[in-house]
């Protein structure tokens, strides 16, 4: 198939893909306005090695995971509960937290998805702070050089995780327009060994077409319908007077 060919089927067809785009669309976005809304409060904390030193600062790298895997508990949540006084499950808060290590920056990372977005921001500041304060307990361990000291990077802010209708909608959009292609390509498919006109055989034989079998019926539909057209004519031909005849008047 050239791309002639396939513009003939966008012609023919492209309604389907269309109405399948718009159906996703539309379905994307009410969906979306049905969510609850959540907001995503992220907290960095920077870990910082007490020298600039090749052999502390991969120690530091490798320590890393160690603290995602410290904080990710449900003794933390617990804890975080605990500080904050909140009425909810160390269960359900660990399942609202994402914890997350950047080795090339130092950097570890807490997200926090609640319904409120102020709560949200306390929780992860809060979470910070234990890690910072189990780095303190970590640090007096440890010689002064060897020290790797844990401090926030910024302050907590949150922002809207969910609903996005617009970005939903435009997404749905997209794959309806996919599915109604794969779905206009498999009716083509089934399609493709029928022939209804002669200029399917010039294209799929690659022939030109030099003469065809008329329908026997149409050719006594069109025989019928011009006899009923010379039947009117003929009708309406002896319905007309003869404006040149007139009447022989009697002589008296």
């Amino acid at each position: 198939m050239n791309l002639i060919d396939y513009g003939r089927i966008l012609v023919r067809r492209g309604w389907i893909m269309l109405l399948v785009a718009i159906i996703a669309a539309g379905s994307a976005y009410f969906l979306s306005t049905r969510q609850q809304t959540i907001y995503r409060s992220t907290q960095k904390v920077l870990m910082q090695p007490s020298r600039a030193d090749l052999g502390l600062t991969e120690a530091s790298k490798t320590l890393l995971g160690n603290h995602v895997a410290y904080l990710d508990s449900e003794f933390i949540a617990q804890q975080v509960i605990d500080n904050l006084r909140l009425d909810m499950t160390p269960g359900f808060l660990k399942s609202k937290v994402i914890i997350a290590s950047d080795p090339l920056s130092l950097i570890i990372q807490i997200d926090v998805d609640l319904p409120d977005g102020d709560l949200a921001n306390d929780v992860a500041r809060e979470w910070g702070n234990i890690l910072i304060q189990y780095r303190v307990e970590e640090n007096q361990k440890a010689r002064r050089e060897d020290q790797i000291t844990a401090r926030l990077q910024d302050v907590a802010r949150y922002d809207l995780l969910q609903p996005r209708p617009t970005i939903n909608a435009a997404a749905g959009g997209v794959l309806g327009l996919l599915l109604g292609g794969i779905i206009v390509f498999v009716l083509e498919y089934l399609e493709s060994s029928v022939v209804r006109s002669r200029e399917d055989i010039e294209r799929s034989l690659e022939i030109p077409v030099l003469a065809t079998i008329p329908d026997l019926q149409e050719i006594k539909n069109a025989q019928r319908q011009s006899d009923n057209a010379g039947r009117t004519a003929l009708g309406s031909r002896r319905s007309v007077p003869n404006a040149s005849h007139k009447p022989d008047v009697q002589q008296r």
